[in-house]
């Protein structure tokens, strides 16, 4: 269960609580679904309970009280806890884990992909006020400046994959080396000033609207040097330039090179090369991955592990669309960060040892290995930096 269908099951639950005359209040369009904080347990938490607390009329407690038992036997849904001032906190049934995983092998690289799944399933649950991937063109506008065109490529990426069509231009074409250097496809479909003026917001990307087209000028905090960029070489050069966010000056140095945790670069590309490893050892050893119940690990140690993982790659959808829809690439490199992170923390625990047989857990803790490869693999692909088997 992705957290927008379970933002539905929510929602859901609020509407029976409504029906059977428990609350008093209006359905509201979206519930916030997000990780656990501090002092929270389960899968996830909603503080839909505090949403609806003044216009109920009741305590957030109270609400959330009214709400449980309706969460608690929805479909996937294990268990529902209350935490803080009304928090739900709601931990996932097996089955959901394991359903979760086979959609990620059945889609691969394209997981969290409009065209692989209903558009509102990718983006239904995002905030009021936060804008979401439409069907209208987007037109892509950049200086002739290497960030910018980096920038504006992951951005027509993300949309498209959100299924929005995009048009990209720049004041001029660029220098050959940074095409060269960058990326080819960063090159625009045309040249020449924006085809809508838009007011420039200190914060934001400059935006206007055009008849049924979107006009949008990317202009990030430009690179220092572009000169820096050469001895970093594509893949390291093109993440400096889109982890850090766009008010933020990107910082072109040797670090982005060096293989070691303190990269997060590396991180991601050894996390994603291990999956593959551990899947041709596995081969080696006789057994393949099944989707299986990994919640539920006989190991005490692995367990815990199995949740954070789970997480982040239920979250990956609402991700990619939230990330489109603010074009802003540096949100889902962080995302993959935090999935290498997950991962690298579980692959110690996935092939047997010593003269341990493969067992059921082995080939589930395998298949979810390979499903966090697949998403950190289309993560890589959608910001334009190889994903390598070998590291």
């Amino acid at each position: 269960m992705t957290p927008v269908e379970l933002s539905r099951t929510v929602l859901r639950a609020v509407r029976r609580a409504v029906e059977g005359g428990e609350l008093r209040v209006v359905v509201p369009e979206t519930a916030s679904v997000t990780v656990p904080g501090v002092g929270g347990c389960g899968h996830y938490a909603t503080n839909i309970a505090l949403q609806l607390a003044r216009p109920a009329g009741e305590t957030p407690r109270r609400v959330a009280e009214l709400l449980r038992p309706h969460l608690a036997g929805a479909h996937g849904v294990s268990g529902v806890e209350i935490t803080g001032p009304g928090f739900l906190n709601i931990s996932l049934g097996s089955t959901a884990s394991t359903a979760l995983v086979e959609e990620i092998l059945r889609r691969g690289p394209r997981y969290g992909f409009v065209d692989d799944q209903a558009a509102d399933a990718s983006h239904g649950d995002l905030p009021p006020g936060q804008d979401a991937p439409t069907a209208r063109l987007v037109r892509l506008h950049a200086p002739n400046e290497p960030r910018a065109l980096v920038v504006m490529d992951v951005v027509a990426r993300l949309l498209r994959s959100q299924g929005t069509p995009v048009r990209t231009r720049c004041d001029s074409r660029p220098e050959p080396a940074w095409p060269a250097l960058l990326g080819a496809e960063i090159e625009a479909d045309a040249y020449g000033p924006p085809e809508a003026p838009a007011q420039r917001d200190a914060d934001a990307d400059a935006v206007a609207v055009t008849g049924a087209d979107v006009h949008v000028n990317v202009r990030p905090v430009p690179a220092p040097d572009p000169a820096d960029l050469h001895p970093l070489g594509r893949d390291a050069a093109r993440w400096a330039l889109l982890h850090p966010a766009a008010h933020d000056r990107p910082r072109l140095t040797a670090d982005h090179l060096a293989q070691r945790e303190s990269n997060p670069l590396f991180r991601v590309r050894y996390a994603y090369a291990r999956t593959r490893a551990v899947s041709r050892n596995a081969a080696d050893l006789g057994f393949t991955a099944a989707p299986g119940d990994v919640q539920q690990d006989v190991l005490e140690d692995t367990a815990p592990l199995v949740a954070p993982l789970l997480t982040h790659l239920a979250d990956h959808p609402r991700l990619l669309a939230r990330a489109a829809a603010h074009r802003a690439p540096d949100l889902l490199a962080r995302h993959l960060v935090a999935v290498a992170d997950a991962t690298l923390a579980l692959l110690p625990a996935t092939l047997p040892l010593g003269d341990e047989k493969p067992s059921a857990a082995h080939r589930a803790r395998l298949a979810l290995a390979e499903a966090a490869g697949a998403v950190l693999a289309g993560g890589l692909s959608l910001l334009g930096i190889d994903a390598p088997e070998h590291l």
